[in-house]
């Protein structure tokens, strides 16, 4: 059917981050967003997550992607563009800052004069194929974002993109209300809405109201300040550099990205900061300390960031001192908070004071809560209802506020990644899912790696590993003792006589598959020590057996 107009998700349904959405009409797609997400604690090794769009592969399909359109410049909305640009070359439009930061990322990823990169500007009308593009200024956690109203053949559907209902944000720009107002008033056919913080009640409190406390804490801090937040939260940084000239106090900046999103923001207006606010780190560290605030990357935990080296006494710069405050300035993204928990005992540990969110107001979510997300669907009206960006509770929850407000639950799809969603001008139709799951960043690959050998790292760092060799003469007897070698699995005291029983089970096993006729294998041998081992320690560790 021409008038079919299909939504699949894939990324950010389901989950906290790499948010990625397609938009399919006829022969056209859009893609909304392509972001990464950061890996769990059991994923050792993967550097990032990114969505798995092999759909867009197949056929002629990434020939028919006309263009991505980017909400905003957070990691979980752009991060992902190294890797897609790479397999689907078309145009990426985003608003002045947005593209700042792409093309920041993508010159770092050797990939930048391949793409072609389009500016708009929150009010612009873009026409592509069959759809036309109204991008809305929303306040969020960044400048400069939009959410889309897209009209397509089968109607109007709006995405909001991360979004708040800040009167007051820190660039005082205050959300679009009415361009929700009138896409309503033209018929709205599908609401796509952020369900980041569905469980919240009420609203969500503005950036201006973290500007009293951060002025706290600079009037109680006698040493040096050291804030943590992410990279591109610009907002953040204007408020700590208005609060840094309340008090006299000069701002350094340590950490690449942050350094880089800091001069983009700069150059492109949407960071004012007088000239001499900003000092060069290695000039902050021979400051009084009552003098300097240092903004710095790492407020989630992560080992190699600024504030994980600051934690563990190994930046090449830095080091807490006794007297410094530490204010981290973001919400854990969920699965970190015991990385973020070890670090703030760390930096207690060093003599820092540390402010977080629960015992300070050192920050503020850049997403909707209960009451404005209510508003949203009270504004725009839709006909169907799909509560995006979150986790399957987030969206559930988000789908019973749709039902309070009135609208069936026939008219309401929560999907997950994978999930086609058909649309006409009257009707919702929710297909299988497709086959897919998460990609794997890990170093230089790409996909390279999957669930299976995920876990085979998980199990190397719970139970350690065992490696085997042993000649035999074929007939049944071993030439010489095994080689047998473990490394995280038992202490020196326990292993000489557990590596003896070790070789008594390899060459049992020998003996027998020789008195059977049988030719003794790597995977018999395995099998045999895998159950000696569990029985005399109850450890499985990774067992490798080479027979020769």
């Amino acid at each position: 059917m021409t008038n079919v107009l299909r939504i699949l998700p894939l990324g950010g349904l389901g989950e906290i981050g790499k948010n990625m959405t397609v938009i399919e009409y006829g022969d056209d797609i859009l893609i909304v967003d392509a972001g990464v997400m950061f890996p769990e604690n059991d994923m050792l090794g993967v550097d990032l997550i990114i969505p798995d769009y092999h759909y867009l592969m197949e056929g002629d399909r990434r020939s028919r992607v006309r263009a991505i359109l980017i909400t905003h410049g957070h990691e979980d909305h752009i991060g992902a563009l190294p890797h897609l640009v790479d397999d689907i070359r078309a145009p990426i439009y985003g608003t002045p800052l947005t593209l700042g930061l792409i093309e920041n990322k993508l010159r770092e990823s050797k990939n930048l004069h391949e793409v072609d990169l389009v500016s708009f500007r929150a009010g612009e009308v873009i026409e592509i194929g069959p759809f036309t593009i109204e991008p809305f200024h929303v306040a969020h956690s960044i400048p400069d974002c939009v959410g889309f109203g897209i009209t397509t053949p089968a109607g109007l559907i709006v995405h909001t993109g991360d979004y708040k209902f800040d009167h007051t944000p820190i660039d005082s720009w205050p959300p679009d209300f009415a361009k929700l107002a009138e896409f309503s008033q033209r018929g709205v056919l599908a609401l796509l809405a952020d369900s980041t913080n569905a469980d919240r009640p009420g609203w969500t409190g503005s950036e201006m109201e973290l500007l009293g406390g951060f002025e706290e804490v600079f009037r109680n801090a006698s040493g040096r300040i050291i804030v943590a937040t992410f990279a591109s939260l610009i907002s953040r940084v204007q408020i700590a550099a208005v609060a840094a000239l309340k008090f006299n106090r000069k701002i350094a900046i340590a950490g690449r990205s942050m350094r880089d999103a800091v001069k983009i923001a700069r150059k492109l207006g949407y960071l004012d900061l007088p000239d001499d606010l900003i000092v060069d780190l290695g000039q902050a560290v021979k400051m009084p300390p009552s003098q300097v605030v240092i903004m710095v990357t790492g407020s989630q935990g992560e080992p190699s960031a600024v504030l994980g080296r600051l934690a563990r006494g190994r930046h090449n710069q830095l080091s807490i001192e006794r007297g410094d405050t530490v204010v981290f300035s973001a919400h854990p993204i969920p699965g970190n908070e015991e990385l973020i928990y070890r670090t703030i005992n760390q930096l207690y540990r060093r003599g820092a004071t540390v402010l977080y969110d629960r015992i300070a107001r050192v920050h503020v979510s850049g997403h909707a809560s209960r009451e404005e997300m209510k508003l949203m669907i009270n504004l725009v009206r839709p006909l169907f209802l799909i509560p995006v960006h979150g986790e399957l509770r987030h969206l559930e929850l988000h789908a019973a506020m749709g039902k309070e407000l009135g609208i069936p639950e026939e008219r309401i799809a929560v999907v997950e990644n994978g999930t086609p969603i058909e649309l006409t001008p009257y009707s919702m139709t929710v297909r299988d899912r497709l086959p897919g799951g998460y990609v794997f960043v890990d170093g230089a690959g790409v996909g390279d790696i999957g669930w299976a050998e995920v876990r085979d790292r998980d199990r190397l760092a719970q139970a350690g590993y065992f490696f085997a060799v042993a000649h035999t003469n074929g007939r049944g007897d071993l030439i010489g003792r095994p080689r047998l070698t473990t490394r995280g699995f038992v202490n020196e005291k326990e292993a000489e006589e557990l590596l003896k029983g070790a070789e008594e089970v390899i060459a049992h096993a020998v003996r027998e598959a020789y008195n059977a006729g049988r030719e003794i294998t790597d995977g018999q041998i395995e099998s045999a020590l895998n159950k000696y081992l569990y029985d005399e320690t109850r450890k499985r560790p990774v067992i490798e057996a080479i027979i020769l």
